[in-house]
Parts: C-alpha cells; sequence; structure tokens
C-alpha cells in the first residue's frame, strides 16, 4: 500500500504537472488529493477518450500528463491512444485501475481484467503494476522513459494500493 500523498508527491517530483481522467473508487485517495486542484492542473473527464485527448492537448502545452481510468475505461480508449499518443508520439502516464481476475464480486469487469496486460502488449504500451510502494527512483525511470520514448506509460493499480 502507498499513501496517496506520498504517491502523487513522487509524480509531481517526477516532473508530472496535469491530471484528467474518470474517477474510479480504487482512486478515491487520489482523487480527494486532485479534487481541489485549480483547472489548469487538474480537469476531470466525463469519458476515457476525451481524457486521453485532453491529456494531448496538455502536453503539447508543456506539461507532462497523467490520465486516470478503470481498466474497462483502457478498453474503451485504445482507439484514442492509438489515433493520438501513439500515432503523435505523445506521452502520458496512465493509471489504470486493474480490476477483475482476483476481484470478485464485479463481474462486469471480469473479461477486460483477464485481457488488460494482453491489450496492452498488442498496443505496444509499457506497464508495470503498483505492488507496494512507488519509489522516487523508479518514477523517474517511468518518466525518463515517457519523455524519451515520447510513449504512454501505463501503471496498473489494484485495489487497497492507494490509502
Amino acid at each position: 500500500m502507498m499513501n496517496a500523498e506520498d504517491f502523487l508527491g513522487i509524480l509531481r517530483a517526477s516532473g508530472v504537472e496535469f491530471f484528467t481522467g474518470v474517477p474510479c473508487s480504487y482512486l478515491t485517495p487520489l482523487i480527494d488529493l486532485l479534487s481541489p486542484m485549480d483547472s489548469s492542473l487538474h480537469v476531470p473527464a466525463p469519458r476515457e477518450d476525451i481524457a486521453v485527448g485532453i491529456a494531448a492537448g496538455a502536453y503539447l502545452a508543456g506539461a507532462l500528463p497523467v490520465i486516470y481510468m478503470q481498466n474497462s475505461g483502457l478498453g474503451y480508449s485504445l482507439e484514442a491512444f492509438a489515433s493520438i499518443h501513439l500515432i503523435y508520439d505523445i506521452p502520458a502516464l496512465v493509471l489504470v485501475t486493474y480490476r477483475g481476475p482476483g476481484d470478485p464480486g464485479w463481474e462486469e469487469h471480469q473479461v477486460m481484467g483477464a485481457h488488460t496486460e494482453e491489450l496492452l502488449k498488442i498496443f505496444g504500451i509499457r506497464y508495470s503494476i503498483l505492488e507496494e510502494r512507488l519509489g522516487l527512483e523508479e518514477m523517474a525511470g517511468i518518466a525518463s522513459y515517457m519523455l524519451e520514448a515520447r510513449r504512454p506509460y501505463v501503471l496498473l493499480i489494484k485495489k487497497g494500493s492507494l490509502t
């Protein structure tokens, strides 16, 4: 588990300057910190594909963005990633809540959850799973990858990972 304030601090120290996405209960501790932020730093989105577009605009305006969503939203937004970020070389950190396998009681997430990692591999999007804590050095490596490769990077967030 990782404290959301520490997590946000690591993201900000790594150069992340803008947040957009569709809330998920797994991210409530982080969303609670983002919600009072000025709209120049945080723009909630009504749909995941819109968040992908907003993040692209933020990057083109000079900010390194974070997009947050459920893995069902990742499935929904893969076309937006393919049409914008992947062909125009736009980096973004994508926080995807990893619902599905190992998350009983949410049957609507089982299919997408079973194929999340496979879809990321098919689209050539690098990822890792937030298991315990994300250190500043690890996040700096992710940020460096995103900026040098000019590609999105997905951080899969399991239930209870953020407190």
